[in-house]
C-alpha cells in the first residue's frame, strides 16, 4: 500500500502553487512546544515541494515529527488495494485530501480469473469519507464497484467536487451518470450543505468562518470539471438515461469528457449543446454510436480539443444532405496531439487525418483492424509519435514502417486482434506480427521505455538484439501466445537467453511481464540481474519450485509479483516466509498448492492476508486452484462472504476460509 498527499496546516498558502489551506475539520492538532512548532512549519514547507509517492514516503519514515508534518501536508491520497486498509485509519492521518486515487481488484481480475463475488465496494471509503473531507475535489477509481446510490452521496457530499475518473469499474448506470452531471455544481443545495456540515461542530463562530473560507473558495468551480469513464462498460439497454441533458444550462467549465465504453446511444443535440458551452474542454472521447458526421461537428463546435477520441470513424449508414469534407475539418485541428477511437473503422476515412498526423503524439488504433498498407498511409506522416496503441494485424511490414518513421517513439502496444475481434480465425492470423517485427522496432525505436508486445512467434536471438538496442525499457512485456509453454519456434528451445539479456543489459527495467516459454535457468536470470524490478508477471513458465525461490532472493525490491500456470508448488510458496519480506502482493495460480501449506503461511506472515480460490466440484481435496495474497494494515474484510474461522493462528493472525463462493480467506 502507498498513500499520497495532503494539506499544510493554518489555512497558510505553501510554495508557488497558490492553494490554500484550511483548518482541520476536527479542530484538534497536536500541541507542540513553540521552538518545535516553528520547526514543524518549516519542515510542512519544504514537504509541500515532494510530489513523488514514493519520496513523500520516505520522509515519513525518518521520524514522529517529520511523519506527523508530512501528513499535514498530503493533499493526494494514492492506495492501491483498498483492502489494505481501513478508510478510518487513512482518515486519521490524512486528514487535508483534496485528491484520491483507490484501486480494488487485481489487475487479472481482467483475464476472469477473479471470482465476481471478490467486492472491492466504494461504500465503505465513500460512506467515511463524506463527513471528513468536504473539501475533496478529485476522485480516481479503478477496478472497483460502485453503484448508483454511491454516485448520488458523492454527489452530495463533495460541495467542491470536480474531477471523477473510473478505470475498469463496475455496478452502475447510466442514471448514476445523470446524478453526477445533474448534482456536481455549485448551487443553493450546496450552500444548505455546507452549512449544515460546519454548523455540526461545537464551535458555532468559528464554523461560520469557515463556512465563508469555503463560499468564497468554490464559487468559481461552478460545474464538474472532468467525467471519464475508461476501459468502464456501461449498457442499461432500453432502460438507459439521457445523461448527457443532465448537465446544468449556461457555459460550464468541462474540460474532459471520455464516454467511449458507454454502450447506450446518446443525445447528440445535449452533447453538441454541451461541447459548444464548454469552452475549456481539451479532451472529448465519444462511444462508436457517434458517426464520423456527427464527430465533425463536434469538432467544429470546439477547435480547441487537443484529446480526441473519433468514436466510430464510419458513417453508420446516416444519410447526409450535404458531403461533408472530412479532410479540411481536421486540418484546422492542428493543436490535436492524442487521437483514438476508430472502433469501427471505415479504411475509405483514413485519409481524412493526415492533416494532424504531424503534430500527434499519441496515436491508438487498438481498436482498429486495419491491414499494414492502411497503417503506413498515415504513420509515414507521425514523426513526432511518442506513444502507439495498435493491433497485430498490421503485421510484422506496419511495424517496419513504425520503426522507419516514429524515431521519438517511447510507447509501443501491440495487442492481438482476438482479443478485439474474437472471430478471426487462425488463418486470419497468419500474418500478425512475429520476431521481424520486434526486430525492426528495436532498430528503429531506440527511444522506447515501454513495449507490450503480443506475438505468435519469437526467437532468443530477437529479443536479446530488442535488449541491445533499447538499453533504457522500464517496461517489458513480451506474450508468445497460441499454445502453452511456448517455446523458439526455430529450435525449439527456451526463451532463456533472451529474457536473461533484458534483464541484464536493460539497467532500468522496474516492470517485466513474461508469457512463453522460460525454465529455472530463465528465472536464475531475473534474479540475478532484476535488481530494480518491482513488478513481475510470468504465465506457463518455469521447471520446479527452484524458479519461484530464484525471483525472492535474488529480487530485493520485488513488490508485485503474478504467477498463472507455472508448475509452483508448496516448496515454492514456503520460500515467501522467509525470502517475501518486501512483497506487497502475489497472485499465484497452481494446482500444486495445497490449503495446510497456505495456512502455514499465513501463520508465519500475519502482516498479510491471504485469500485462498477453491474449485467448487473439488470438495474432498484440499488442493488450491488460486492464491492471492497482499500485505494490510487492517483486520479481515468484511464483505458480504461467509468466513469460518480456524482456531491456533499465530500472532493474532486467524486464518479464514469463506466456504459461500469458493472463496477462502487466509489472515
Amino acid at each position: 500500500m502507498e498513500e499520497v498527499s495532503e494539506m499544510p496546516a493554518g489555512g497558510e498558502v505553501y510554495g508557488g502553487k497558490g492553494l490554500q489551506c484550511f483548518p482541520d475539520p476536527s479542530g484538534t492538532s497536536p500541541q507542540l512546544p513553540f521552538f518545535d512548532h516553528i520547526l514543524e512549519n518549516v519542515l510542512e514547507n519544504v514537504l509541500y515541494f515532494l510530489t513523488s509517492r514514493r519520496d513523500r514516503n520516505a520522509a515519513s519514515l525518518v521520524c514522529k515529527s517529520w511523519c506527523r508534518a508530512e501528513a499535514q501536508t498530503r493533499i493526494e491520497l494514492f492506495i492501491g488495494n483498498l483492502y489494505a486498509v481501513s478508510p478510518s485509519r487513512a482518515i486519521d492521518r490524512f486528514r487535508r485530501v483534496r485528491s484520491l486515487v483507490l484501486k480494488g481488484k487485481p489487475r487479472l481480475a481482467g483475464l476472469n480469473v477473479v471470482p465476481l463475488e471478490w467486492q472491492a465496494r466504494f461504500t465503505p471509503w465513500l460512506t467515511a469519507m463524506a463527513p471528513a473531507y468536504p473539501w475533496l475535489e478529485q476522485i480516481c477509481l479503478k477496478r472497483v464497484m460502485i453503484n448508483d446510490d454511491d454516485l448520488f452521496l458523492l454527489a452530495c457530499s463533495f460541495p467542491c467536487f470536480r474531477d471523477l475518473s473510473l478505470i475498469s469499474c463496475c455496478g452502475f448506470s447510466t442514471a448514476g451518470l445523470a446524478i453526477i452531471t445533474k448534482n456536481c455544481r455549485y448551487d443553493n443545495d450546496i450552500h444548505l450543505n455546507t452549512h449544515t456540515y460546519f454548523l455540526s461542530h461545537e464551535d458555532c463562530n468559528d464554523d461560520l468562518r469557515r463556512l465563508d473560507q469555503f463560499q468564497a473558495w468554490f464559487s468559481s468551480f461552478r460545474n464538474l470539471r472532468s467525467l471519464d469513464l475508461i476501459e468502464t462498460d456501461v449498457d442499461d439497454g432500453d432502460e438507459a438515461m439521457d445523461w448527457v441533458s443532465m448537465f446544468p444550462p449556461g457555459n460550464t467549465c468541462l474540460e474532459s469528457l471520455v464516454f467511449d465504453c458507454v454502450a447506450p446511444l446518446v443525445n447528440f443535440e445535449a452533447l453538441a449543446s454541451l461541447v459548444a458551452r464548454s469552452p475549456f474542454l481539451w479532451r472529448l472521447r465519444v462511444n462508436d454510436q457517434i458517426s464520423i458526421d456527427h464527430l465533425c461537428q463536434l469538432m467544429f463546435l470546439a477547435p480547441q480539443i487537443t484529446d480526441l477520441g473519433t468514436g466510430s470513424f464510419a458513417t453508420l449508414g446516416v444519410a447526409r444532405d450535404v458531403e461533408t469534407d472530412f479532410e479540411s475539418v481536421f486540418h484546422a485541428f492542428e493543436s490535436l496531439s492524442c487521437l483514438s477511437g476508430f472502433r469501427n473503422i471505415d479504411p475509405e476515412y483514413l485519409h481524412t487525418i493526415h492533416p494532424v498526423c504531424a503534430h500527434l503524439t499519441s496515436l491508438n488504433f487498438s481498436y482498429a483492424l486495419i491491414s499494414p498498407k492502411q497503417l503506413g498511409s498515415v504513420i509515414i506522416h507521425c514523426h513526432n509519435l511518442e506513444t502507439l496503441w495498435i493491433l497485430d494485424s498490421v503485421g510484422d511490414e506496419g511495424l517496419q514502417m513504425v520503426a522507419a518513421s516514429c524515431k521519438k517513439l517511447k510507447k509501443l502496444m501491440v495487442f492481438p486482434q482476438q482479443a478485439v475481434f474474437p472471430y478471426r480465425t487462425m488463418e486470419d492470423l497468419e500474418g500478425s506480427v512475429s520476431n521481424i517485427g520486434l526486430v525492426a522496432i528495436s532498430a528503429g525505436c531506440q527511444n522506447l521505455r515501454s513495449i507490450s508486445y503480443f506475438c505468435y512467434k519469437m526467437t532468443n536471438s530477437a529479443v536479446v538484439t530488442m535488449s541491445k538496442n533499447c538499453q533504457e525499457l522500464v517496461v517489458f512485456r513480451l506474450c508468445i501466445i497460441g499454445h502453452r509453454h511456448r517455446p523458439h519456434y526455430l529450435t525449439e528451445e527456451a526463451m532463456d537467453e533472451g529474457f536473461g539479456a533484458i534483464v541484464k543489459n536493460c539497467k532500468n527495467l522496474t516492470k517485466l511481464y513474461v508469457s512463453g516459454h522460460l525454465t529455472d535457468k530463465g528465472f536464475a536470470y531475473i534474479g540475478k540481474y532484476g535488481k530494480l524490478l518491482r513488478t513481475l508477471s510470468v504465465a506457463f513458465e518455469g521447471n520446479s519450485d527452484l524458479s519461484l525461490r530464484y525471483l525472492l532472493q535474488g529480487c530485493p525490491k520485488l513488490q508485485k509479483l503474478e504467477i498463472r500456470s507455472c508448475p509452483f508448488g508448496d516448496a515454492g510458496l514456503l520460500s515467501l516466509i522467509n525470502h517475501g519480506c518486501n512483497l506487497r502482493f502475489l497472485w499465484m495460480c497452481s494446482r500444486g498448492l495445497s490449503l495446510n501449506v497456505c495456512e502455514k503461511v499465513a501463520r508465519a506472515l500475519p502482516q498479510m492476508v491471504v485469500e485462498v480460490i477453491k474449485d467448487p466440484t473439488d470438495v474432498e481435496n484440499d488442493s488450491v486452484k488460486e492464491l492471492y495474497m497482499y500485505r494490510s494494515l487492517v483486520s479481515p474484510r468484511n464483505d458480504d462472504i461467509r468466513i469460518l474461522l480456524f482456531e491456533g493462528a499465530a500472532n493474532g493472525g486467524p486464518f479464514y476460509s469463506v466456504e459461500a463462493f469458493s472463496l477462502d480467506l487466509v489472515i
